[in-house]
């Protein structure tokens, strides 16, 4: 029986400890470090933390695991593939210098310039003198001119800024730079960029260094509340669908944006292995890449996986060992959505540790409900613990009929403080 090591904690690592268990054609034997309430039932948690290297080593190479996914993006950063790689233990995704996509923004950024992919103009602070001299100087347009501030590192999903005006694009670089909001040593250095214009989509594929297989197209919801209002959160849902991404324009981004990262990286010597996510934002001049993220995104992944029919295990090994050309995969028709459940509070500092109701009542046969933030009380029910609490998936021929799946399952539970988006799925706002 093949056994298989997932790290991380979240909705993201649960969609793939499903996936893992729903398209493998045979036992898997499933362990998830540190893992949630909710993974819990499908897979065997281990209490180690995703930036415990050794440990996590130490754990592989004593349960003779077959294969190490890695979820979160700080330990790629960090180096688990190289340390893992370097003991002999099977780990497939991102040396620390393929993470540099997205540990490092500037890095990210001069790579797109190297490389002639269509990104944002932008420049690059070491200092808040320097970043307010560059705002001042015109280069990104007048005082009411929009203008992106991005932190350097990794920064939890606190690090970007859209300013409408240079006042508030002055105000993040001094909440980034002097007040560190995003974290000590996050916004070191800022990016400051062009706000580009359009409606933005994710595309993630999977590489084994040479050859790639690309997912569903996806759309994620960033801010907390409907109409996209309120600050941005970490996701609050997410779709697949046909309209996320035109044919013409899905071919335009794998030949101007997809093929030529790829070929990049292998010049610059590390090939890419594991997932990559490209965020774009499609333009009137066509897709330009927003970012990079070096992992599976986080709920894209919940609405992607979902519809997968090849068996997940050997998309892994096929990426680890560089087949990933011989192997044809497979997802289901139409479309996907995922509703996120969160508490109330979030983004900011939110409620935490009201038991959940309802979870019974639904049809799991039908909605996937994927655990970001639970634990499991005495009564044995789950508690609402985390900022986001639940991702509820479904596919369907249709986006309604996904949507209509994923609702309705909403109504069936609750607990007090649950809030969510009732407009996932909707077009953006011109």
């Amino acid at each position: 029986m093949k056994r298989i090591l997932i790290v991380g904690s979240g909705g993201r690592e649960h969609a793939i400890v499903w996936a893992l268990r729903n398209t493998s054609p045979d036992p898997v034997e499933i362990f998830c470090a540190p893992g949630n309430a909710g993974i819990g039932q499908l897979a065997q948690l281990v209490n180690i933390s995703v930036n415990d290297q050794a440990e996590l080593a130490r754990f592989a190479r004593s349960n003779e695991i077959d294969l190490t996914f890695v979820g979160p993006e700080a330990p790629l950063t960090a180096g688990i593939v190289d340390a893992f790689e370097t003991q002999g233990l099977p780990v497939v995704g991102p040396t620390a210098a393929a993470a540099r996509l997205e540990g490092s923004k500037i890095f990210a950024k001069d790579f797109m310039a190297r490389h002639g992919i269509p990104t944002a103009a932008y420049r690059s602070a070491d200092s808040p003198a320097r970043a307010l001299e560059f705002l001042r100087s015109g280069e990104f347009g007048s005082a009411d001119t929009a203008v992106v501030i991005k932190a350097e590192g990794l920064a939890a999903g606190k690090g970007v800024v859209v300013a409408a005006t240079r006042v508030e694009a002055e105000q993040a670089v001094d909440d980034l730079m002097v007040l560190h909001v995003a974290g000590e040593t996050a916004a070191e250095r800022v990016v400051i960029e062009q706000a580009l214009m359009g409606t933005e989509a994710s595309l993630l594929l999977f590489s084994d260094g040479q050859d790639y297989a690309l997912m569903p197209a996806a759309r994620d919801h960033k801010r907390i509340g409907d109409n996209d209002t309120g600050p941005n959160t970490g996701g609050m849902g997410s779709i697949t669908d046909a309209s996320v991404l035109d044919a013409a324009t899905l071919e335009r981004a794998v030949r101007e944006i997809v093929e030529p990262t790829l070929a990049g990286a292998r010049d610059e010597g590390f090939a890419f292995k594991g997932v990559l996510f490209l965020g774009l934002m499609l333009t009137a001049d066509g897709p330009k890449l927003l970012e990079y993220n070096v992992r599976f995104g986080d709920p894209e992944t919940q609405a992607i996986l979902i519809r997968l029919k090849t068996d997940l295990s050997s998309v892994f090994d096929s990426m680890r060992t560089g087949t990933l050309g011989q192997l044809r995969l497979e997802w289901t028709e139409g479309a996907s959505a995922c509703v996120v459940a969160a508490n109330r509070g979030y983004p900011g500092k939110y409620e935490s540790g009201a038991e959940i109701e309802g979870l019974d009542q639904i049809d799991e046969g039908r909605v996937q409900v994927f655990h970001a933030g639970t634990s499991l009380a005495p009564s044995g029910r789950f508690i609402a613990t985390g900022g986001r609490v639940l991702g509820l998936t479904a596919a369907g021929e249709t986006l309604g009929a996904a949507l209509q799946l994923c609702y309705g399952a909403l109504q069936k539970m609750s607990w007090p403080g649950m809030q969510f988006r009732t407009d996932i799925g909707r077009p953006p706002r011109a």
